[in-house]
């Protein structure tokens, strides 16, 4: 009898779409109200998760989905990051 294992879910904050741990992007704020993209999915502090689409990034860009879900100011940088992981991750 094989036993299967249970694949965690994360609801994205832009589609609400229950989609699979990995195939998100956390985006942390902490304690100190910093706002960074956690690849590793492990860093302390409040967390939100988007959906790997450049569709889904531009939407909560343009709507503050991040800015409300985190309670603080998102810089340009963290967006312009995001993009850039997420076309890394299609070219391979």
């Amino acid at each position: 009898m094989s036993t299967k294992k249970k694949v965690p879910l994360r609801k994205c904050v832009v589609t609400g779409e229950m989609l699979p741990k990995k195939s998100m992007i956390r985006i942390v704020r902490s304690k100190e109200g910093e706002v960074s993209v956690d690849i590793t999915g492990k860093k302390s502090g409040r967390g939100a998760y988007i959906s790997k689409s450049e569709e889904a990034v531009d939407i909560a860009r343009k709507k503050n989905i991040l800015e409300r879900q985190l309670e603080v100011k998102i810089p340009d940088e963290v967006f312009d990051e995001l993009i850039k992981l997420i076309r890394r991750e299609s070219i391979l």
